[in-house]
């Protein structure tokens, strides 16, 4: 069993580009609650243009500088809480009840928009740049930073999945869009194999960071041999046969790999397009489904092609005994 990152289809997230769609967004909610009072009351003041241009004149910078970035994102997060202030005073008034002007996607982008600005205000103010469900995508608010610490790509960008292989089939145990610690999860995997199979797997394949001395004692209280190296220092000579065991448990587990792999090439786990929270995780676990599908046509297929090749060798033998009869009887 291994964990990776599904990322989602969102651009690189930087705090300057956040607060700029969002100001967009309330901008829009804006025109559309003042709708009813054209011609009768003056609309409140956004200054879209004057914030467009302070946002383009960072954002077009090669290399802006921290005081720089840092002085935008100041004057961005004003103009969001004076067009939030706007919104709240169209909207509460009790004649109109004009909230139900919104339609469904942007009265969810208002709720967005305080959160992002909550927390962005948050950061500012603290001069941090963490804060508890930090919201990276105001069209796709669910997803989350994972860190996962690898050259290539440090932080991912979307659901965080635990995924095992039994035999030749693999499965989706956990789908979360919050990171967590994937060692947390042999255990339940393990149960999850004992219920489906009925008794506990005779090993498990993990790398490093399941091997913890509480999911060791979880093994080897149920029999069950972990992969790797035991606790301690190396055997400075290790026998023959332990270098064969190494050897064959890193050949098993790297399977796993490969099933992660053939997922994100061939199976759009690389990059989900759906946007929804909902759609995603049905979108992720069609993909396992689709691979296990594929598989079993493997299988049958292999089966299809002995079958057809023994029927073959059977037909020609027959074939051979008649060609013998005929012969002695001419």
């Amino acid at each position: 069993m291994d964990a990776s990152c599904t990322r989602a289809d969102i651009r690189y997230p930087t705090d300057l580009s956040i607060l700029n769609e969002v100001r967009e967004k309330t901008e829009g909610i804006i025109d559309v609650l003042h709708r009813p009072d054209i011609g009768q009351k003056v609309k409140p003041r956004t200054y879209r243009t004057r914030a467009r241009k302070d946002y383009l004149a960072v954002a077009k910078k090669r290399r802006p500088t921290r005081k720089a970035i840092r002085k935008a994102i100041g004057k961005q997060l004003r103009y969001i809480d004076r067009n939030l202030r706007s919104i709240n005073e169209l909207a509460g008034e009790p004649l109109h009840g004009r909230i139900g002007l919104l339609g469904r996607r942007k009265y969810r982008n208002l709720l967005v928009a305080h959160e992002v600005y909550r927390q962005q205000k948050q950061m500012y103010d603290q001069r941090s740049h963490s804060v508890p469900d930090r919201i990276v995508s105001v069209s796709q608010p669910h997803v989350r930073p994972i860190v996962r610490g690898k050259a290539s790509a440090p932080v991912e960008f979307g659901a965080k999945i635990s995924v095992s292989k039994v035999g030749r089939f693999a499965f989706l145990d956990r789908l979360s869009w919050d990171a967590y610690n994937e060692s947390a999860d042999l255990k339940a995997v393990i149960e999850s194999y004992r219920q489906r199979y009925g008794r506990y797997p005779e090993s498990v394949h993990v790398d490093a960071i399941y091997r913890t001395r509480e999911n060791r004692r979880y093994c080897g209280e149920r029999g069950i041999r972990i992969s790797g190296p035991p606790l301690g220092r190396p055997k400075l000579n290790p026998t023959r046969e332990e270098k064969r065991q190494a050897y064959d448990d890193e050949r098993d587990r790297i399977e796993i790999e490969g099933v992660l792999g053939r997922g994100k090439r061939r199976f759009s786990l690389a990059r989900v397009m759906a946007k929804r929270a909902d759609t995603s995780e049905t979108a992720i676990a069609i993909a396992f489904l689709v691979m296990n599908l594929e598989t079993l046509l493997q299988i049958l297929l292999r089966l299809f092609a002995r079958l057809w090749r023994s029927a073959i060798l059977i037909g020609e033998s027959q074939f051979g005994e008649l060609r013998t009869d005929f012969a002695s009887v001419a």
